[in-house]
C-alpha cells in the first residue's frame, strides 16, 4: 500500500486530531507512585520484623528470601501490566490513525445489500470463500425477492473476491434503481464451498471507544475494523 502525505487541512487528519487529544502523564505517574509505595511498605515491614525478632529464634534466611522473592514478583507483575497498557494504548492510536485515513473511501464488510443506480455505473460487491471453487454463481434479487440477474463467475480463488454488476437484468434491460440483495453459491466439483457475502460501504466517519475503533458506514450501520475484508 502506498503511503500518501496529507496536509493539516485534510478531513482525515482533522478527524484523527479530534479523536486523539494529547495524553496526560498522570496515569504513568500514578502507576510509578503505586509501585514505589508498595516497595516502601514492604521495606518498613521487613525492617520492623528484623528489629523485633526473637533473639532466641531469629528470622530464618529461607523466610527472608521468600518474602523478598514475593515483593519482587509483585513488582514484576505491576511493571508488566504497565508495559502492556502502554502497548495497547499505542496500538489503539495506530488503529485510529489508519481508520481516519479511510474516511470517504469504500470498504467491503459482511452483508448482502446492493444499491443499483444506473447513473453511477456498475455496482460493486464481493464475497469470501473458504477454499478454491470451480464455479461461483451470484444471484441478484429485487426487494420482493424476485431474481433479476444470475451471474456465472467461473472459478475463483480462496479468500476475498470482488465482482461487478452492470445493472442489467437477465432480459438485457437495465434494472430499476433501488435496493437489491445477492446470494453467492460456490462449488468445487460436486461439493459446496463455504462463502460469505460482502457488501460495499462508504466510510462516513469513525468512532473511538473502549471497545476499539469503529467505522460509520451510513445506512449500513457501524462496523469494527476487524469486519473490513477489503479496502477499495
Amino acid at each position: 500500500m502506498t503511503a500518501t502525505a496529507v496536509t493539516d487541512s485534510s478531513p482525515s487528519v482533522a478527524t484523527y486530531a479530534a479523536l486523539n487529544a494529547k495524553k496526560s502523564s498522570t496515569d504513568t505517574t500514578s502507576t510509578t507512585n503505586a509501585i514505589s509505595a508498595t516497595e516502601d511498605r514492604f521495606l518498613k515491614l521487613l525492617v520492623t520484623q528484623l528489629k523485633n525478632q526473637d533473639p532466641l529464634n531469629p528470622l530464618d534466611n529461607a523466610q527472608l528470601t521468600s518474602q523478598m522473592a514475593q515483593i519482587s514478583t509483585v513488582n514484576g507483575i505491576e511493571k508488566l501490566n504497565t508495559t502492556l497498557q502502554s502497548l495497547i494504548s499505542n496500538s489503539n492510536d495506530s488503529q485510529t490513525m489508519q481508520a481516519a485515513a479511510l474516511v470517504g473511501k469504500g470498504v467491503l464488510v459482511p452483508g448482502t445489500g446492493m444499491e443499483q443506480k444506473a447513473a453511477n455505473g456498475p455496482t460493486v460487491a464481493g464475497f469470501a470463500i473458504d477454499g478454491p471453487a470451480d464455479n461461483v454463481k451470484v444471484t441478484i434479487n429485487d426487494a420482493n425477492g424476485i431474481t433479476v440477474r444470475t451471474i456465472d463467475l467461473g472459478g475463483m480463488k480462496t479468500g476475498t473476491n470482488v465482482f461487478q454488476w452492470d445493472g442489467k437484468a437477465d432480459s438485457g434491460e437495465i434494472a430499476a434503481d433501488g435496493a437489491y440483495t445477492f446470494k453467492v453459491a460456490a462449488k468445487r466439483g460436486s461439493d459446496q464451498v463455504g462463502s460469505t457475502a460482502l457488501q460495499l460501504g462508504l466510510v462516513e466517519g469513525i468512532m473511538n471507544s473502549s471497545q476499539g475503533v469503529s467505522l460509520n458506514l451510513g445506512n449500513l450501520g457501524t462496523f469494527k475494523m476487524s469486519d473490513v475484508k477489503e479496502f477499495l
